[in-house]
């Protein structure tokens, strides 16, 4: 069942309802806008790998992956019952996770027809009791899910724009403990964006230090003047 959340982002990016849940070449597209498809994904992008691939040979579309900044928890009893609390989560986060998501998606990004939009919201999550508990899992599922806010939106159509999250503050060659620390983000989220950077070019390794492979950023070409 469609979330809130889907639903109001699908009001925001589609404009009209006539714009929203169109039908092109055998797939269900979320909305359509200014000659655009718009598919708004608040799963794994790689769910919808090899849909945006097919739409590509023949579409310009727009991929929004909403990245949930702040989390309102609220917590309510089974069968649309009374509230019993609410809270921010204390998880936060930001544009660099996108690359959780992108490394499941490098086949598809970045494409001369594909824009990959990252729109940091504020949203409110509602919990319910689970009626059985799952084994070591959560006693509680979610219900719904509400846009509260939208934060800020952060548009990618190149890997330079990719590259372009990277830290003014960041040494040149880098390695991914460098970026964890410069860009204040975990390890293992460093190793995830100096993986996408790297394959799609934005970024080359140039050595090693110590048993960590040093980057810099991809220069771009330089066009030479042909001689008379």
């Amino acid at each position: 069942m469609e979330s809130s959340l889907h639903r109001q982002l699908k009001e925001l990016y589609g404009g009209s309802p006539d714009d929203c849940e169109v039908t092109v070449g055998g797939y269900r597209i979320d909305a359509v806008t200014g000659g655009r498809l718009v598919e708004i994904q608040l799963a794994s992008l790689s769910a919808i790998r090899n849909k945006v691939a097919t739409l590509l040979d023949d579409h310009r579309v727009t991929v929004v992956k909403p990245i949930a900044a702040r989390t309102l928890i609220v917590r309510r009893q089974a069968g649309g019952g009374a509230e019993v609390s609410r809270r921010y989560s204390p998880l936060k986060r930001n544009p660099f996770h996108l690359f959780e998501e992108l490394v499941r998606f490098g086949a598809v990004f970045p494409h001369p027809r594909l824009q990959l939009e990252v729109v940091l919201i504020e949203q409110e999550e509602r919990r319910i009791p689970r009626r059985r508990r799952r084994f070591n899992g959560p006693d509680y599922r979610v219900e719904d899910r509400f846009l509260l806010n939208v934060v800020s939106r952060h548009m990618f159509r190149t890997a330079a724009d990719l590259a372009a999250l990277l830290p003014a503050q960041l040494p040149s060659p880098f390695h991914t403990q460098d970026l964890s620390e410069a860009a204040s983000i975990p390890r293992w989220l460093a190793q995830k964006m100096v993986y996408c950077l790297a394959r799609c070019g934005a970024i080359q390794p140039v050595g090693k230090f110590s048993r960590s492979v040093l980057y810099v950023v991809t220069r771009p070409a330089v066009r030479r003047r042909k001689s008379a």
